[in-house]
């Protein structure tokens, strides 16, 4: 969505659904990863639909998994919840986009230092 409206609602609806999956999913699973952020909601022009694109951190895969399905399976709670909170008049459906930006960017880091140390022990020789 764009225009300022369509700024300030994905600005909205990412700190709105950032809030319910904090507080209440985590009360109702505790077993969910410690780290999950929302990266980016992209609300659509007719207000019909929203995906929301999450990133979860997680050294075990599995569990990253299983976090990524709850929140995919309460895409309806989360969409009551912001029906609460919201003044709009009709809350779009959310769908889930698991974003592997922060992994991407943790392989990065990791390939950089690998070839900052192998680099500086080539120019000794």
């Amino acid at each position: 969505m764009k225009g300022m409206r369509g700024e300030r609602l994905s600005s909205q609806f990412r700190e709105e659904i950032y809030t319910v999956i904090s507080t209440d999913l985590r009360n109702k699973y505790p077993s969910m990863s410690a780290i999950i952020s929302v990266i980016n909601a992209d609300v659509a022009p007719d207000l019909k639909s929203c995906k929301v694109y999450v990133s979860i951190f997680d050294t075990d895969a599995d569990k990253k998994e299983a976090t990524f399905k709850i929140l995919k399976e309460n895409a309806g709670y989360i969409r009551h919840e912001l029906s609460k909170v919201l003044r709009i008049r009709t809350v779009p459906e959310l769908r889930f986009i698991l974003d592997a930006s922060m992994e991407y960017g943790d392989k990065i880091d990791k390939l950089l230092k690998t070839i900052e140390t192998d680099g500086g022990e080539d120019d000794g020789k």
